[in-house]
């Protein structure tokens, strides 16, 4: 297909899925006031009812895969929509905490493939050379949505509640679900009829993922990081700036915006720092590990309170976090292409996982303190919730680092147990 084609009928449509998935996934930062006053939630239960999605997503990775890789986005996605609008309709109809649980999980179990399906589609129609500026769109779509969860949620709070919110999106995911069904494009024979895809032995092509060098690399450097992204930036950075900075509510909703538009420039930033490194000889794992250094010393300013701007701390956050997303290019161009999809999916699978113990344990660790009258938890609960979060993510980078620079000082030279582009540059003697 011409790029235009491919850009109408592949990219936009997909793209328009992960927008939704990632609008729904942390729409519960905006809608947290309310949802804790209508069902009284504490921490912990607003922290596990906001992850419930991250559960649900995580467990549906495996099986999209497999279906991914053997039938194609342009039909895997469309049902999982419909099960997501039927989640988001449920949700809307919720009345206690346990059937809005529920309901959040049918949401993303439904929306569980939305990423992975765009990855799968980019993957099979666009060039290898191509993919990490395409998949840095993909994310700014994704931030974009993120974005579109902030102030223009609290606009539509004007005329509709939380209710009526989860009606339209429900609506909206019933019709992406149409238009992909429409106009997406079936997988060519070549990625859609390989021995991989229609082996019996799935778990053993899992393993195959899994015992894959690149994917093991990327996988201890990145994946902790990506999980403290989705599983805070979602949630608790906008109990971060009402509790310990002391915004208001209307002041949270414009900052978590100006996050979550960071969040575009930030994607594509990545995608393009990404390919100019990688002109100049410079792997794309090694820009992720200078990427993780940053968002790491982004979060000690939260573990030491830094307060001369607090503003200007969320959003960076959100900005640099980005950089997590690479370990999805890497992938793509590291696996063959009849196990793309799975090797996406196995990504998910973890970092979903992860993204849910995050923030349901982030929540716990707060309630082990007691709020003042208006419910504020103290800062010392988040310096402590985010110094766990350092300590966590500081053990992949130190073992990159231990394993790169050996390299270097014993051979004279790095080397890349891969030997993979996406994870060497080339080696000069």
């Amino acid at each position: 297909m011409s790029g235009r084609a491919v850009f109408v009928l592949v990219f936009l449509p997909f793209a328009l899925g992960h927008y939704l998935s990632s609008l729904i996934r942390t729409v519960n930062a905006t809608l947290a006031p309310q949802l804790m006053a209508a069902l009284a939630l504490t921490p912990g239960q607003l922290g596990l009812l906001t992850s419930a999605f991250f559960l649900a997503f995580a467990l549906a990775q495996l099986p999209v895969g497999m279906a991914l890789d053997r039938w194609g986005p342009a039909r895997v996605q469309p049902p999982m929509l419909l099960l997501a609008a039927l989640g988001a309709l449920a949700f809307s109809g919720g009345r206690n905490f346990a059937e809005l649980l529920v309901a959040r999980a049918l949401i993303g179990l439904g929306l569980g493939g939305c990423f992975m399906s765009a990855v799968k589609a980019v993957s099979t129609w666009i060039a290898p050379a191509r993919l990490p500026s395409v998949q840095g769109y993909l994310i700014a779509a994704g931030g974009l949505g993120a974005a579109s969860a902030t102030l223009p949620v609290r606009l539509a709070l004007h005329y509709t509640d939380w209710r009526g919110l989860f009606v339209g999106l429900a609506a909206a995911a019933a019709g992406l679900a149409l238009l992909i069904w429409l106009v997406a494009p079936s997988a060519p024979p070549a990625s859609s009829s390989s021995s991989s895809a229609a082996r019996p032995a799935s778990l053993a092509v899992l393993r195959e993922v899994f015992k894959h060098p690149a994917f093991r690399e990327v996988a201890q450097l990145v994946m902790v990081p990506h999980m403290v992204f989705f599983g805070i930036q979602g949630l608790w950075i906008s109990r971060w700036l009402s509790d310990v900075a002391g915004f208001s509510e209307a002041a949270v909703t414009y900052l978590l915006y100006l996050g979550m538009a960071a969040v575009i420039f930030g994607a594509i930033a990545v995608g393009m720092i990404t390919e100019w490194a990688g002109r100049r000889g410079v792997a794309p794992i090694c820009v992720a590990a200078a990427g993780v250094a940053l968002f790491i010393a982004v979060q000690l300013g939260f573990v030491l309170n830094w307060a001369p701007s607090f503003q200007l701390l969320s959003v960076v956050f959100t900005l640099v976090g980005t950089v997590t997303g690479i370990e999805y290019a890497i992938v793509a161009q590291s696996l063959p292409p009849s196990l793309t999809g799975r090797g996406a999916t196995c990504l998910n699978l973890l970092i979903f996982l992860g993204a849910f113990a995050m923030q349901a344990g982030f929540g716990l660790v707060l309630g082990c303190w007691r709020p003042d009258a208006l419910q504020h938890y103290p800062a010392q609960a988040y310096q402590v919730a985010f110094g766990l979060l350092v300590l966590l993510q500081l053990r992949g980078l130190l073992l990159f680092a231990r394993r790169r620079w050996g390299a270097a000082a014993q051979s004279g030279r790095i080397d890349h147990p891969s030997g993979n582009p996406a994870t060497s540059p080339p080696i000069t003697r």
